[in-house]
């Protein structure tokens, strides 16, 4: 074997699929030892949208996706969607490919210290030198990438250690433990016991189920906990969601340029479950949180527990574990959780979102982006994996579908990032050969990657596209208008989004009402190679 070889091996023990890539100097070996393997390799017109696609293959899976990438320029293009999963606390493995190792340090092609490069945003980055160090450096990666809060890992490996050959271990040799695991973490009882204490005391409690309850896979026990202590529910925006179902208690997204009811300041107890303290909750300090508010702090990971603030109660366990013991821990008080504040809540977020909710919008030429929404309810189903990419597009989205929050819906994650939805659309195809797949995008948002509809028409990887088009970065006009600025840098030049998808080889069309689009999107999801649907619409967003 040589040590490509042993990587492959490696990586499909651990359960990685396909290695998304772009082929260049230093990558030969992996390439080759994929064809031996059987390691499907989807590769792309760019490094950036490889990256892109295995952080959404993290983010989906809740496995690490793995990018392949040569040395070099190539390199600092994969760190974009590298970036992403560090903001959002995603597993994938970023594989660099490099020259001799021998001539590290002396000026050979592309010879850059990528490993310093990727350290300030990974959780684990290592050189590897010898081809012996290949099976525990991806162990030890791959077993990072997932323990505590997820993250992105890296590893060089230099082309004399891919080409080094050595010997096949025999079967005694290769008992070696699982290459990829999670901790099962609880919370101390006593610490438990505590916050159960303060739970019952509270008013106006409200549970900020962040991307560790995704992670953790903890929906079900979400929304009992929520039925229990008839708290509502939120979801920092661009956070994972974990509300499969509409439940009552939730009250949708936090965080959002447009705004939210009045909860957060009002709360008398905050239960912070996988969720970061950051801008979207004004850091929880006074006036976004009462100077008297509790705060209960649920995370695997020791670290980010006190990140941000010193919480009442801290609750170190994974998300889902805590949750159960929580539940527990109420039910033998005999908890009775008043319904007056779960009422208030609801219809706060009943009144702040009547605008965009009370009906549906009469048709309107040319449309908003609101009238896109609507014409999506229909479509976006249980099975549909739905990707929401860029600013303007995705604030009607949180505005007017709040109703759930479910696993099947990706965002850009906390980064901000947009252009990555057309790479992640291909991505969820190759994990999910028969499911539908919807990618809605603004069209400043798609122009960064939408070369990439050529590789998935040549790859077999299907998807529908809707191209909300207002020829403007839409949330910065937005912004513009409230403060009464000029609109510099903010407008965009006509494309026709259509055509420019049949030279690339894929269904291209264009449609002005968006009445005509379920049939459109339902056709799409049945066709054999991806559809972008062109939609024009007026510039402006929820918070106009």
């Amino acid at each position: 074997m040589t040590g490509a070889d042993v990587l492959i091996r490696d990586l499909k023990e651990a359960g990685v699929p396909c290695i998304y890539t772009l082929c260049g100097n230093g990558l030969e070996p992996i390439l080759t030892a994929c064809r031996r393997g059987g390691m499907r390799v989807i590769d792309t017109r760019n490094e950036q949208a490889a990256a892109y696609m295995a952080d959404t293959a993290g983010r989906l899976t809740r496995r690490p996706g793995v990018v392949a990438t040569s040395s070099g320029v190539a390199h600092l293009n994969a760190l974009t969607g590298v970036g992403n999963a560090w903001f959002d606390g995603s597993p994938m493995l970023l594989i660099t490919g490099a020259t001799d190792s021998a001539t590290t340090g002396r000026g050979n092609f592309q010879d850059m210290d990528s490993v310093a490069l990727s350290r300030p945003i990974c959780k684990y980055a290592q050189g590897v030198n010898r081809v012996e160090r290949i099976s525990p450096d991806v162990r030890e990666a791959l077993r990072i990438a997932l323990t505590g809060r997820p993250g992105p890992v890296h590893l060089t490996i230099p082309m004399d250690v891919l080409r080094a050959e050595t010997r096949p271990p025999s079967g005694a040799e290769r008992k070696t433990p699982p290459l990829v695991y999670r901790y099962r973490t609880a919370a101390d009882l006593g610490a438990v016991q505590e916050a159960a204490e303060l739970l019952r005391k509270a008013k106006r409690p409200l549970l900020v189920a962040g991307s560790g309850a995704f992670y953790a896979n903890a929906a079900q026990e979400l929304a009992r906990l929520a039925g229990l202590l008839k708290a509502p529910v939120t979801v920092p925006i661009w956070d994972r969601g974990a509300v499969e179902e509409p439940i009552p208690e939730f009250v949708g997204v936090i965080g959002s340029a447009s705004g939210e009811p009045r909860l957060l300041p009002d709360a008398d107890l905050v239960i912070l479950a996988g969720a970061r303290v950051d801008y979207r909750l004004g850091y929880l300090e006074p006036p976004a949180v009462s100077k008297t508010a509790r705060i209960i702090r649920i995370d695997p990971d020791p670290l980010e527990i006190v990140q941000g603030i010193h919480p009442d109660v801290s609750l170190s366990g994974e998300v889902k574990t805590v949750f159960s013991q929580l539940i527990r821990a109420l039910r033998s008080k005999g908890h009775a959780a008043p319904s007056a504040w779960l009422a208030e809540a609801r219809k706060r977020d009943r009144a702040f979102r009547k605008k965009w909710m009370a009906s549906a919008p009469q048709p309107a030429m040319p449309p908003t982006g609101r009238h896109i929404v609507e014409a999506l309810r229909g479509v976006v189903d249980k099975k549909t994996f739905f990707l929401v990419d860029g600013g303007n597009i995705g604030q009607w989205v949180h505005m007017a579908m709040a109703d759930r929050y479910p696993e099947r819906w990706i965002t850009c994650g906390a980064s901000g990032v947009i252009g990555w939805g057309i790479p992640g659309a291909m991505a969820v195809r190759s994990l999910y050969p028969e499911e539908p797949i919807l990618v809605l995008s603004g069209d400043g948002s798609a122009t960064f990657t939408i070369a990439e509809l050529e590789t998935a028409t040549r790859q077999g990887l299907p998807f529908v596209c809707v191209i909300a088009d207002d020829r403007a970065w839409g949330i910065v006009v937005s912004n513009m208008r409230k403060m009464g600025k000029p609109m510099v840098g903010a407008k965009l030049g006509p494309i026709r989004f259509d055509r420019v998808a049949q030279g690339f080889g894929a269904c291209g069309l264009r449609i002005e009402d968006p009445r005509e689009l379920p049939q459109a999107i339902r056709e799409g999801f049945r066709a054999d190679r991806p559809t972008l649907i062109h939609v024009p619409i007026k510039t402006g967003g929820p918070s106009d």
